[in-house]
């Protein structure tokens, strides 16, 4: 009879667990400015979020690298592993959307001037999934290494850049002027493009069928998480000006109405 193995538990300082981990480090980050318990659960939620936004930011330059490469196949498998933390991010809004118009106001001045708006990793985001704007990089101004950052993706091929680039090396016929636009500019719909979608779909199977799936994958969770962003704010102030100055509410419900990845919405409609 085989003894059972008993694990270790003294490791004679900090235990490997915390030396890969950092728990520590991450459960010291939580400073409340109020006195409202309520509040310890949208900061922790906040940071998480902003952990996932690294995340993503994380799978989706790997996604580019596999891209460029043309392995496909690894593309699409890690879009599915970033559709997965999408999902995981979104669920993160339900604790703040259940608050209660008093509860939220009951700490919402701590935030100050405070937006979520003015997050860096978050531009990051949006970035990346072709959603550019030289004015979001205002608030970043005054912490220079971010902004320079932001500046720098600002001019760099999107996502979805790259999958045009791969799919036009595939001989698919992208057009060069999609290509070679200015990168700094909010993509906008082309026919050419949701033609080339079109006939993938056609097509009905396939790496690249894989590949624009994926991809619909993402931008349907995304547009999930500007969704409830929207409802959880609606509920929690109502039509109120947000933190931060911004228009709340009304600003919300105008990014919702952009699709990022567009073509791949469109071209549905011609299969």
């Amino acid at each position: 009879m085989t003894c059972p193995v008993s694990p270790k538990l003294d490791f004679g300082g900090t235990t490997p667990y915390e030396d890969y981990v950092h728990a520590s480090v991450l459960h010291d980050l939580q400073r409340q400015w109020s006195d409202d318990p309520r509040e310890m659960s949208f900061l922790v939620i906040t940071q998480v979020m902003e952990l996932y936004f690294g995340l993503l930011c994380f799978e989706w330059r790997q996604a580019q690298k596999e891209l460029r490469v043309d392995d496909v196949r690894a593309a699409v498998r890690t879009l599915r592993r970033s559709e997965l933390h999408m999902q995981a991010l979104n669920a993160a809004w339900r604790p703040i959307a259940r608050m209660t118009p008093a509860e939220f106001n009951s700490f919402r001045d701590a935030l100050g001037e405070g937006s979520g708006f003015q997050s860096g990793r978050y531009r990051e985001v949006e970035f990346l999934l072709g959603e550019k704007s030289r004015s979001m990089l205002v608030p970043h101004r005054a912490v220079p290494a971010q902004h320079d950052a932001l500046e720098a993706l600002l001019h760099e091929p999107s996502l979805y850049d790259d999958v045009l680039a791969a799919l036009q090396r595939q001989g698919l016929a992208i057009p060069d002027e999609v290509l070679k636009r200015d990168l700094s500019q909010a993509y906008e719909p082309n026919a050419a493009v949701e033609e080339v979608w079109a006939g993938v779909y056609r097509g009905g199977s396939g790496d690249l069928l894989e590949l624009g799936e994926a991809l619909t994958d993402v931008a349907e969770e995304f547009a999930r998480w500007r969704y409830d962003h929207l409802l959880a704010t609606r509920r929690s102030m109502g039509a109120k000006a947000g933190t931060g100055g911004s228009a709340g509410v009304a600003w919300l419900e105008k990014r919702t109405r952009r699709s990022v990845f567009p073509e791949l919405w469109t071209a549905r409609s011609y299969v």
